[in-house]
């Protein structure tokens, strides 16, 4: 068996050689609970752990958002890698060789352009960081940045470097090192002459901040102009390496702040991320000089919770922040919104007034997307004038009548109600006549089980409890149960029941667990898990294996849950020759109809 051109001994090997408790304890406080380990996950906000690893079966399973699977599918859901991504991290990890291509792995160090456009940009960002410190050239630039407010240990932590106005100083530093030109255009640091007579570097006369892949590695660079000069930020174009609209700026030192906090802070600018990492904002990323886009909101989605959003105080950087809030709560994303003095950005804030007061007044205060929406929308009407105040009430009460929750209407009804002096009751009877009106529109009214700013994650709505699964299917699970630890039980149901199971899931685990069988394999929960290479069938096996029940399992039980899984299909053909009866009765045709009844009689004895 094996997935792509890894090895299945490669993948068994990463799999025995990475302890699910020691990976998983990595990212994840565990603390022993009998003989399982439990925390809070990772995947979702909660505050009772529901998180459980079973090193006895080498796997996880959440009981609250349902992920579950073995150490291989813990690293893809963690780091957000594909599985072969999550097996050269965890043999990399064991010190295994990387002797195996897997096609579509686009990042893969073992394509030989790409292992050398990725060593051009490191050797370019360690060139251009010690042309700042070292060259007449770069004292202006550093001269700058200090008067930004950066320090040398923050210029060189984040390795900001400076680009000479010199047409060729990249290019000849680096052909010198035996780099094509060719390679170094695709890698996006040089830009071939209009006439096609050469090459010339792509950043002149900036100053340099290596951008880096989620890994760490440098990807591409974004280079800032010191005067007024346009464009003032200029990326690396679109490569192999470098796609900006699923790039965003320090994600790679962020991501383990991620873990703990759940919470990123997305900024506009690579200096408000630098500034604020250095006054204590360790989750903080930026775009790459573009707005948010799906590919960054779902790169999120799969780090945090929330998102607090902590855009420019002027008119623009509002706007953008108008604009994130849907992209953010499409992918199930609670927004927040740090609020700015107007006209200000996060350096400038911190920059004037400092890091104390920058994380007291800005950051620990954010606000919900109700208030924030109320706020701009406040900021364009004129207040003095009847017509004015009459606008934004007007507009306030539909924002508002947003919320599903009549509580928060309420709060925020009662401050427009102060503020404007008027009647609590005729502002709740505009807001409930909006509301009303909108849930007749919304396809999933009567489903809305999500308010992602109504409060934060933990003080959303408790689902309802989960009905009871009918007969057929709890024996279905803890068949399945059974074989996936008993090579005999498996080919026993094999010989009686094939793949006659009812749910789809059902069926595909039985057929992946019959081919791990014949292919002479020992019973191994984990090893069959890494044999599914499938999340959805993932999340089944493991939310089967960790619902064990006690009772006892011998050959009579093993034929009571047969019959009734296998009652299922009759009791279906049953109903549909009742219909059929039904149906010839009200046609007339009595002969037909006593007919169906008789075999409607012989099928329910087959049942018994």
């Amino acid at each position: 068996m094996a997935y792509g051109k890894i090895p299945e001994s490669v993948i068994e090997e990463v799999r025995r050689h990475h302890e699910i408790v020691d990976t998983v304890g990595k990212y994840v406080h565990l603390t022993k609970n009998g003989k399982y380990m439990k925390g809070l996950c990772p995947f979702h906000s909660e505050r009772t752990p529901s998180f459980t690893v079973t090193p006895e079966l080498q796997i996880f399973h959440c009981y609250g958002c349902g992920k579950g699977g073995n150490v291989i599918r813990f690293i893809e859901e963690i780091e957000g890698y594909s599985f072969p991504e999550a097996i050269r991290h965890l043999a990399e990890q064991a010190g295994m060789p990387i002797t195996w291509d897997v096609p579509g792995e686009s990042s893969s160090p073992r394509d030989p352009e790409l292992d050398a456009s990725y060593e051009a940009n490191e050797l370019a960002a360690k060139f251009y960081h010690y042309l700042l410190n070292n060259s007449a050239q770069g004292q202006e630039a550093k001269a700058y940045l200090i008067e930004r407010g950066l320090n040398g240990r923050l210029i060189d932590e984040f390795t900001i470097g400076f680009a000479p106005e010199s047409w060729d100083t990249l290019s000849r530093f680096l052909q010198s090192r035996g780099y094509e030109p060719e390679l170094l255009e695709k890698a996006g640091l040089l830009s071939a002459k209009n006439d096609g007579s050469g090459h010339v570097d792509r950043f002149r006369a900036r100053i340099m901040f290596p951008i880096r892949a989620k890994d760490g590695k440098i990807c591409g660079f974004a280079g800032r102009v010191m005067d007024d000069s346009k464009p003032k930020y200029l990326n690396t174009p679109e490569t192999k390496l470098f796609a900006k609209s699923k790039l965003l700026y320090q994600l790679h030192s962020a991501r383990a702040v991620f873990r703990k906090k759940r919470s990123a802070v997305l900024f506009e600018g690579y200096m408000d991320v630098i500034k604020a990492w250095s006054a204590g904002v360790k989750n903080g990323i930026a775009a790459m000089g573009t707005a948010l886009t799906d590919d960054h909101a779902a790169l999120l989605s799969r780090e945090v919770d929330e998102v607090i959003l902590c855009y420019d105080g002027d008119d623009a950087g509002q706007a953008a922040a108008m604009k994130s809030i849907p992209i953010l709560e499409k992918v199930g994303l609670k927004a927040l919104i740090a609020i700015l003095p107007k006209g200000m950005d996060p350096d400038e804030h911190i920059t004037r007034f400092g890091a104390e007061t920058f994380i007291r007044e800005v950051m620990e205060h954010p606000v919900s997307v109700t208030k924030f929406k109320l706020l701009y929308s406040r900021r364009n009407h004129t207040l003095l004038g009847e017509e004015g105040r009459r606008n934004y009430v007007m507009e306030a009460v539909g924002i508002v009548a947003e919320l599903d929750s009549r509580t928060e209407q309420e709060i925020y009804l009662k401050e427009l109600s102060r503020e404007f002096e008027l009647s609590l009751e005729s502002l709740k009877q505009d807001c409930h006549g909006i509301w009303s009106e909108r849930q007749k529109s919304r396809p999933d009214r009567d489903k809305n089980d999500i308010s992602w700013n109504n409060g934060r994650n933990e003080t959303r709505r408790a689902p309802s409890a989960p009905a009871m699964l009918p007969p057929y299917q709890r024996a279905e699970r803890r068949l399945l149960s059974v074989m996936i630890r008993d090579a005999e039980i498996a080919r026993s149901v094999y010989d009686r029941l094939g793949d006659a199971f009812n749910v789809e899931d059902h069926v595909a685990l039985a057929a992946y667990l019959y081919a791990y069988y014949a292919q002479g394999l020992e019973p191994d929960v984990s090893r069959f898990i890494a044999s599914l290479q499938d999340e959805r069938l993932e999340r089944a096996a493991a939310s089967i294996l960790m619902n064990e029940d006690a009772s006892p399992f011998d050959e009579h039980m093993l034929m009571a849950y047969i019959h009734e899984i296998q009652k299922v299909p009759r009791l279906k053909e049953i109903e549909i020759r009742r219909e059929e009866a039904l149906r010839a009765e009200r046609a007339g045709d009595v002969l037909k109809a006593a007919k169906i009844q008789i075999e409607i009689i012989a099928l329910e004895r087959q049942l018994k």
